[in-house]
Order: structure tokens, then sequence, then C-alpha cells
């Protein structure tokens, strides 16, 4: 990969993932994991707080709120992606099936969480003060995004209508997910809810540069192991609730 197409990746696009955090339950013993698995260190602004790499920002996290405890939500990663006009998005995702759960606005720009006709949801966001946390293959670091689905017929038309983004066919009921400039941006992967659970959701991939003991260190920290494969493997944090991948660099 030459650097004209590195530097192209790491620029804020329209209808590109740029950003995660996570909702919990438990956000002290939470930030103490990923900081044992990931190196993490953290900076808290208004009960949010900001997860380091070193010196680069990678993600966010904060206590679920009391109304989402209270509907026993689960610990949950959020995606988020970049997009010209929230309203626009909003619109056009109410026009195709979606859910609008929230609208807000603040200094960091306009954002809006949304759910999909399957329900998985995804904040997209309108303005330039979000950091763009997504890398290539930088360990510890947020570095690839995948919808987790059981009817991927139901919800490609609603992304390919809001985003413009193309699907294409895989083995084994995946898809790549290329935007409109044509780059391979994410994937989608139509699974059993024996397979994903009961949820239908956005997961995030972390780079870890030993596969083998970042897994067996997440077990050991009370994480469970979902899935595997050569590359990555599918686990889930200490809530035994949050889904993510580790994925080999």
């Amino acid at each position: 990969m030459d650097a004209q197409t590195i530097a192209n990746f790491k620029r804020m696009k329209p209808n590109n993932f740029i950003f995660a955090d996570l909702s919990t339950y438990t956000p002290k013993e939470t930030m103490a994991f990923y900081q044992t698995v990931f190196g993490w260190t953290y900076y808290e602004s208004d009960g949010y707080y900001s997860a380091y790499k070193g010196d680069k920002e990678v993600c966010g996290l904060y206590e679920t709120p009391e109304k989402f405890k209270q509907m026993r939500m689960p610990h949950f990663w959020m995606s988020y992606i970049q997009v010209n006009s929230v309203s626009q998005t909003v619109e056009k995702a109410r026009e195709l099936g979606g859910i609008i759960e929230m609208v807000d606005e603040s200094a960091l720009g306009k954002v809006a969480l949304i759910r999909d006709p399957q329900g998985s949801g995804f904040i997209v966001y309108e303005g330039d003060q979000l950091t763009h946390t997504r890398t290539l293959n930088e360990p510890g670091t947020l570095i690839w995004n995948e919808l987790h689905v059981s009817n991927a017929a139901k919800v490609i038309p609603f992304y390919e209508g809001i985003f413009d983004w193309r699907f294409e066919e895989q083995d084994y009921g995946t898809y790549h997910i290329w935007n409109s400039q044509d780059e391979h941006i994410a994937d989608l992967m139509e699974m059993s809810n024996k397979d994903k659970g009961k949820y239908e959701y956005w997961v995030c991939s972390f780079g870890v540069e030993n596969l083998a003991k970042t897994r067996d260190k997440i077990q050991s920290l009370g994480g469970t192991l979902v899935s595997e494969e050569d590359f990555r493997i599918l686990m889930t944090d200490n809530s035994q609730q949050a889904f993510f991948y580790i994925q080999g660099i």
C-alpha cells in the first residue's frame, strides 16, 4: 500500500468510519480491563473518558445512562460514521425504515443515533472536531468495523440508500462494503443468533501484535472467547456482553 493510499485512508471522508465508544455499567472496572489488554490510558471530562494509546486518542468510554440500565441494555461498542449532513442522513434513514433514537448538537458537532431495520445501532457525525481514530495497522487501536446480522437482505438496501455504499457478496454469508470512492471500508456477516447472540450490531476490531497472548490475557481478566479464526478472534470484555474482535497486524 503506497503512501498516498495510506494518506487517503486516514483523511476524514463522508460515510466512512472514524470513531467508536463503549457504553458500560462499570466504567472503572472496564477501564482497568482495557488498560491491561491494550495499554490504554484515560482522560476524563464531564463523565466521558477518552482512551489513549500513547499520545494517540483511540476511542471513548462512558457509563450507561440509567434509562438504558432499566431497559437492561447490554454493554456495547458503538461505531461512528462521518457524514456531510446529519439532517439529510436522518431523513433518508426514516424513509428506508430506520429508527432515529437521538439527535444532538454540541461544540464537537452534530450527531444522531440511528438503528437500521434489524436494530443495529450506529452514530452518524457531522463536523470536523471529532478525532479520526481508525488506523490501518497500529496495535491497540481501532482498525476495522463489521456488521453482524441475521438477514443481510433486510439491511443492505438501507445502507446503500443512506450512505451510497456498495455490497459485494463473498463466501459464507460475508459481504465486502465499498464506499463511493471504491474503497473497502467494512464488512457484513450474516450469522445465526446461535453464533452472534440475540442482538444485531456493528462490531469493532482492535489491532494486536500477538493474537494468542492477547486472547489468553482477555480470558484471564474475565472476558470470553466467542469464535476464533486464523487472523482474528471475536471476544467479549469482562462484562461478557460487549463484543469486539482482536485482529493480528
